[in-house]
């Protein structure tokens, strides 16, 4: 008898820790989090790519994006918009995209990220600061920063 009673207690840690283990690793694979305001989304994605990337999405700004501000150049499509959506892929340089639709709609509630608070994936990190959302990629230096008021890319 107890041999059969440590024989399950042996085994029950060891089933209970594996998909602990799983699920912290997936959710730090993908983060999302929102701006104290919560006007701008942001998610830093290492599952869905071969690297780890940053997106950000404002919801409410006052600049004006140029044209030929997306990674490759082109115009936007009708029925997007230029000058909301952010990306920076690990080891490359930072651009705009075409905003469709809103960025990461339906997956719940989105934590926020308090000015002073860090995240990072891979070499990607983001700043959470009063004057906006920093994201830097420290293996190349590329950057994007974004507020309501203004953006800048590097």
């Amino acid at each position: 008898m107890k041999i059969t009673l440590i024989a399950a207690l042996s085994i029950a840690p060891a089933a209970t820790s594996l998909p602990l283990a799983a699920i912290a690793h997936a959710d730090n694979n993908y983060q999302k989090f929102a701006s104290p305001s919560g006007h701008i989304r942001c998610i830093l994605d290492g599952q869905d790519s071969p690297a780890p990337q940053a997106q950000c999405q404002i919801g409410d700004h006052t600049y004006t994006a140029p044209p030929g501000s997306t990674a490759d150049g082109e115009p936007c499509e009708p029925g997007s918009d230029l000058g909301r959506d952010f990306r920076l892929d690990q080891g490359k340089p930072e651009y705009l995209t075409c905003t469709y639709s809103a960025l990461g709609s339906g997956f719940g509630p989105w934590p926020t990220l308090d000015y002073g608070q860090t995240r990072s994936l891979g070499t990607i990190t983001c700043d959470s600061e009063p004057s906006g959302m920093a994201f830097t990629d420290t293996s190349t230096g590329h950057f994007f920063r974004v507020s309501r008021d203004a953006y800048q890319l590097g």
